[in-house]
């Protein structure tokens, strides 16, 4: 599955291919409940087609008719703003007076959008530094902590994955997670040691490595854009990578076992000089608490920790209530 970006990538790129006029759009700055995100990305073809969203629809609506009649980014590159006015607001179903920023672009084949999308499918965090007086076209390799800008002189974006997760175990469930992580941005990479495992990997867009864990995550020198989660169900291994992580910049860092295990692993990981601080941070059993008994269940409830860390989320102690298939079949009073 693709991110929403490489979804507008790849139909700017189809569109300009097939000789067609098209503007693309970024949202650079909001104001109050704007409804999508900064870098947010929307592309409209000249016959009104859109990929892409910058306002979950209403502003589209807007762009479109102007994109059409040329009244927009014909030429260069234009800034525009939704919703300043609480008139404009109503009128463009903004809630609460929000207000969108947008740089709007033609899109050329000097736009380098199939450079871009190249290196984006490759795993590559690209830099892309648009010039707004001339529409000129820059790409550069990412450093991780690139962020948007924009200015009267230059819009610079940053595409391509910027978060990295790390999975220890190449079996049954981290496809699972893998697959999930992909849709959500992440570059993924798998450690697996063991032949019988790392043989049978199979999801493309990840990168497998067979090294031993605890060199591997030294290696991938994890920052505060790095989750690392051990699925193996081996202390041999899972420990091992425990015991680099927990003492890494990694915003998350996650164990498989129940509690009886979790309990056994920290007094082990406390034997390697692992400190209680460092063990406050290991999540473990791995995964919010919400019932999941399937490899596809349990990669969701990981997937979801990871969303609750990423954005600083406690998630709250679970409350159980009767399951959906109890109350289908009438057995709950």
């Amino acid at each position: 599955m693709d991110s929403v970006d490489v979804q507008v990538l790849k139909k700017a790129d189809e569109w300009i291919r097939a000789g067609h006029r098209a503007v693309m759009g970024t949202i650079v700055r909001t104001w109050g409940s704007a409804p999508r995100p900064v870098g947010s990305l929307v592309v409209i073809r000249d016959d009104g087609l859109v990929a892409g969203s910058v306002s979950g629809g209403c502003i589209e609506d807007d762009l479109v008719d102007r994109v059409r009649s040329r009244a927009l980014a014909a030429d260069r590159p234009q800034r525009v703003k939704y919703g300043v006015t609480a008139e404009d607001a109503f009128k463009f179903g903004l809630p609460c007076g929000g207000t969108l920023e947008l740089v709007l672009e033609p899109v050329t084949a000097e736009s380098r959008i199939d450079e871009l999308l190249a290196r984006v499918l490759e795993g590559r965090q690209t830099v892309r530094r648009l010039d707004m007086k001339t529409g000129r076209v820059t790409l550069a390799e990412g450093t991780g902590r690139d962020v948007l800008s924009a200015t009267d002189e230059a819009l610079v974006t940053v595409h391509g994955p910027r978060l990295r997760l790390l999975v220890i175990g190449a079996g049954q469930l981290t496809h699972y997670l893998a697959q999930m992580a992909l849709a959500c941005d992440y570059a993924v990479t798998i450690c697996d040691p063991r032949d019988e495992y790392a043989d049978g990997w199979l999801v493309p867009g990840t990168t497998l490595v067979r090294t031993m864990p605890d060199d591997t995550v030294v290696e991938f020198k994890p920052d505060m854009n790095t989750a690392i989660v051990a699925l193996t169900h081996d202390p041999k291994l899972d420990d091992l990578a425990l015991m680099e992580a927990l003492k890494s910049n990694a915003f998350y860092v996650g164990a498989i076992g129940s509690k009886k295990n979790q309990a056994k692993r920290r007094e082990r990981l406390k034997e390697f000089g692992v400190t209680d601080s460092q063990l406050e941070r290991l999540h473990g059993p791995v995964g919010i608490k919400n019932g999941a008994r399937t490899p596809a269940e349990i990669a969701v409830s990981i997937l979801a920790e990871l969303t609750a860390a990423k954005y600083g989320y406690e998630i709250p102690a679970p409350q159980p209530v009767a399951p959906a298939a109890a109350i289908e079949s009438g057995c709950v009073a």
